[in-house]
């Protein structure tokens, strides 16, 4: 018995050391498998505990009974009385501890014991071996890992990482990499979770970040944090944008990244099966920005339309097919990688774009403030789109005209506040006749111009306005002014009387 004591130790130890865990849970998983085998001999209804000698491997076998004023359970209770007939001082809620006799595991138990004890013990190992890996690639997210391909299922590839098994599903692997059993493979561990049968470690080839930290592996100057990667744009397997920067200005970030003759550049293209990269350098100017991210087309010009949030880019004819990419790949990587909306707009469209739109402006000038056209012409040139923009101007917004003197400004500026005031009362008019109710003028984002709106499409108090959903609202403006957040933001305000109301009746 001594002998299989010792060899209990060993090969508690031995399994311990062949899987990675800890000693100690295999111990565990012996005792309870023990413990469950006891339970087949003696009876199920017992609370029957195994206890393993870490030092010499003396197993110890005993029935447990929890002393209790009122037995419910005499299997595994015991009252006070009849417990201090075998122990004086024991107390209520302590265990009263009979010992089993010793065991032969193989006459004593028979096979069934002896099988569901093997059983418990190699459950409660993986049990143990899945918990280890769930906790060391937990960890390891946000990581380059390498494993081995080892099979294909529905499409997706099983990785063999040594001790654990990942995944790269159909989508992110890169398009037409043809990865076969026995390749070795490198991947981005970007999700672990704790399933039932195990860890289940998803890796990808498509990820962004594999881009980056393959840079990182290949540059030292960003593992040192010498250089940042500021974003990543890609299109798995045809092109990728990066931007990088580096607050050392001797150190030119985008050539220290494409590397001598190309060649760190060339590893990560390589490792990505031909994958197109454009390094370019981060900008804290966003113009200057989205210029560097369209490269390698030539910029004219970068408008940035507030009210939109779009940005317009101005590309010259000739650089358009480049700026664009082969099915609008350059400029929505552009996008992705400046976090903008990005607009290409042919130099030759915009120039007429903006001659039609000063030919409206100056026309409207003729006819509201009955000017000239050479001053309509001029006013619009200078970048004066409205009435209103005349009318709120300084003195010295005007004199950059040339040929515009004190006495004319004065007038412009005067037939601009009379067009406003008439116009103004024309509007007061057709809000009185249109009905508009006080409580919906109170709601500050409207202008006058706004209530006619309204009331011309029958909404004409904050119930009304209340009715109606933030789409509704933006169609009746019928414009790109009023955003989704704005025109929810108007309805709950309208709505206020409507929870004042609920909370009265309550």
């Amino acid at each position: 018995m001594e002998l299989e004591n010792i060899e209990l130790i060993n090969a508690a130890e031995n399994i311990a050391k062949e899987k990675g865990i800890e000693k100690e849970l295999i111990f565990k998983a012996i005792e309870n498998a023990i413990s469950k085998a006891s339970k087949i001999k003696y009876g199920n209804n017992y609370d029957i505990r195994a206890e393993i000698n870490r030092n010499n491997g003396k197993v110890n076998i005993a029935r447990y009974l929890e002393v209790k004023k009122d037995v419910e359970d005499n299997f595994i209770e015991i009252s006070l009385k009849d417990a201090k007939t075998k122990k004086k001082k024991i107390k209520i809620g302590e265990f009263l501890i009979e010992k089993l006799p010793n065991f032969d595991f193989r006459s004593d138990f028979g096979r069934i014991a002896a099988q569901t004890a093997k059983q418990v013990v190699v459950q409660e190992i993986k049990e143990a071996e899945r918990e280890k890996n769930y906790e060391l690639y937990k960890d390891k997210v946000g990581q380059i890992i390498n494993g081995i391909v080892k099979r294909m299922e529905f499409g997706n590839i099983v990785v063999d990482l040594g001790n654990a098994e990942a995944v790269i599903k159909r989508e992110e692997m890169i398009p037409r990499e043809n990865l076969r059993r026995g390749d070795r493979v490198k991947a981005y561990l970007y999700n672990v979770s704790q399933e039932l049968k195990g860890p289940q470690i998803f890796l990808s080839r498509t990820h962004p970040q594999f881009l980056a930290l393959l840079f990182d592996q290949e540059v030292p100057e960003i593992n040192s944090g010498i250089i940042e990667i500021k974003g990543v744009a890609r299109d798995p397997g045809s092109r990728a944008k990066i931007a990088v920067f580096s607050s050392d200005t001797s150190i030119d970030p985008v050539g220290a990244c494409v590397g001598m003759r190309g060649s760190r550049v060339q590893a990560v293209v390589t490792e990505l099966q031909g994958e197109k990269i454009d390094i370019v350098p981060w900008s804290e100017d966003k113009a200057a920005y989205i210029v560097n991210s369209l490269a390698p087309a030539q910029i004219s010009k970068v408008i940035f339309e507030e009210d939109t949030e779009k940005i317009k880019v101005i590309i010259p004819e000739d650089q358009l097919s480049l700026a664009i990419g082969r099915k609008g790949q350059n400029v929505r990587l552009a996008s992705i990688l400046t976090n903008c909306e990005i607009d290409i707009i042919d130099e030759k469209d915009e120039k007429n774009k903006r001659n039609e739109e000063i030919k409206n402006i100056s026309e409207t000038f003729m006819k509201e403030l009955n000017v000239d056209e050479v001053i309509a012409h001029l006013l619009a040139v200078e970048g004066f789109l409205s009435i209103e923009d005349i009318a709120d101007s300084a003195d010295t917004d005007f004199k950059v005209i040339n040929g515009f003197d004190e006495n004319i400004i004065k007038d412009i500026k005067e037939r601009a506040l009379q067009n406003i005031d008439k116009r103004n009362k024309e509007l007061e008019k057709k809000k009185i006749e249109l009905n508009i109710s006080k409580d919906l003028e109170n709601i500050k984002k409207f202008s006058l111009i706004d209530l006619i709106k309204l009331g011309e499409n029958n909404i004409k108090n904050l119930d009304d306005l209340a009715d109606l959903s933030s789409d509704e609202l933006i169609e009746i403006f019928d414009t790109n002014n009023l955003k989704k957040k704005d025109a929810d933001e108007i309805i709950m305000k309208a709505r206020e009387n409507w929870f004042k109301e609920d909370k009265k009746k309550n």
